[in-house]
């Protein structure tokens, strides 16, 4: 039982799989995750997911489901020296298990203390982490692990936290406070659960025994004291929203600004240099393509450097891609085949453009009739490419601006009014 002194996410942290809200895909009656822990045998895994979707709350569940002793270390502050004496004290004990939060900040060294406790079964490791493990964690530690995707909570989700809270606060519930709107909370909130029972935390003290709570009540409320619900720097995710929004504006004097809110708050110089190299495809594409080198640069060199010389790469990049033309047309190329294929199926490669290795395809016609394109004037041959059934679909619009307007003019030479060009 948490103590009354506790922020309210904390005194409502569940303590079963049946209170946990949301993550029924991992969670609910016969899901993988939850059969393992009822033979008593999870496995070491990687949650990966938002903040507050129930990574630290699904690691201490299991932890009191099994009984066995259970560790806590944030990659933070904790090092290979504090990794291996929880090892040491695990050794002595039949189970245990290792929680360790925003693994990703773990280095490789760091990564490596664990492999042989986990391999061997001294610990069951449960790391949590906001970044996608295939880049964060080393392959060593990540072929032993389980990794499991939590997804962000929907609204429905939400409004029933706020409504518990309410309802069986010990604190709240004497309060006679009722709940009238709650978009203001959500939205603020961002889907974070942790950071939406803390902000409605702060705005029933404000607010009083037996108040009514708007959207407009929780807006100015919010705006005057949101530093008191954001202690442990969950603005993170608003930030980089800022930072990438501004960049995607082309406003590289607000682009320097949230990168200097970052920087000074001590973000992880991977994590930014990651957005900014996403960013260069998503928002710039091919109205600038020196955009994705710079960007891929900027990456390589941040990883070799570190703080505090990374701040100068950071700013050189996040400047230029906020002043580079935008365009989003590799973006939506993309998203328009996905779907297609999403809709259409597996469709047949068309012969003429299929790889013909061996004898028996070479009788079965695979590669028959194809035109070598450098055989052809311009290097061009006006062959079919796409699957029967998408024959003519335009996938790829170039953007308005100078750099796309010469591929569209291009293009336009080649396929004539094909594609629309």
């Amino acid at each position: 039982m948490s103590s009354p002194q506790a922020p309210l996410a904390e005194r409502l942290r569940p303590q079963s799989l049946d209170q946990l809200v949301g993550q029924k895909h991992l969670t609910g009656k016969g899901s993988v995750l939850r059969t393992a822990i009822e033979h008593g045998k999870p496995p070491s895994m990687i949650l990966w997911g938002p903040p507050g979707t129930g990574k630290t709350t699904i690691a201490g569940i299991i932890a009191n489901s099994l009984q066995v002793p259970f560790y806590t270390l944030s990659a933070i502050s904790a090092g290979v020296k504090e990794v291996r004496e929880v090892i040491a004290e695990a050794r002595e004990k039949e189970k245990a298990i290792l929680f360790i939060d925003e693994i990703h900040r773990f280095n490789k060294g760091q990564q490596d203390a664990l492999l042989g406790a986990v391999e061997k079964g001294v610990i069951t490791l449960i790391g949590a982490t906001t970044e996608n493990p295939s880049f964060e964690v080393n392959s060593a530690l990540l072929s032993r692990c389980q990794v499991y995707v939590l997804k962000p909570l929907d609204e429905q989700d939400l409004v029933k936290l706020l409504h518990h809270a309410i309802k069986d606060d010990l604190l709240l519930s004497g309060q006679q406070i009722r709940l009238k709107e709650t978009t203001a909370l959500i939205n603020i909130s961002g889907g974070d659960a942790r950071k939406l029972l803390n902000l409605l935390e702060v705005v029933c003290d404000a607010a009083g025994e037996g108040a009514v709570i708007t959207d407009e009540m929780v807006m100015e409320i919010a705006q005057q004291r949101i530093a008191l619900y954001d202690k442990k720097g969950e603005q993170h995710y608003d930030i980089i929203s800022a930072f990438i929004k501004s960049i995607r504006g082309s406003d590289p004097n607000a682009a320097v600004y949230w990168l200097a809110r970052m920087i000074e708050g001590g973000e992880d110089v991977k994590f930014i240099a990651r957005r900014l190299l996403i960013l260069a495809s998503e928002d710039i594409g091919n109205a600038n393509p020196n955009a994705l080198l710079l960007a891929n640069a900027c990456f390589e060199a941040v990883n070799k450097i570190g703080y505090p010389e990374s701040n100068l790469i950071l700013s050189q990049c996040a400047t230029y891609l906020a002043s580079s033309p935008k365009s989003n047309s590799a973006t939506t190329a993309i998203g328009s085949a996905q779907a297609a294929v999403r809709a259409k199926g597996d469709l047949s490669v068309p012969l003429h453009i299929r790889n013909a290795p061996t004898r028996l395809m070479k009788n079965l016609d695979y590669g028959k009739g194809y035109q070598y394109s450098h055989s052809y004037e311009n290097n061009f041959s006006p062959q079919e490419y796409l699957p029967e059934g998408l024959q003519g679909t335009k996938f790829y619009d170039p953007g308005n601006n100078a750099r796309e307007e010469e591929l569209r003019k291009f293009l336009r030479g080649l396929w004539k009014d094909k594609y629309g060009y």
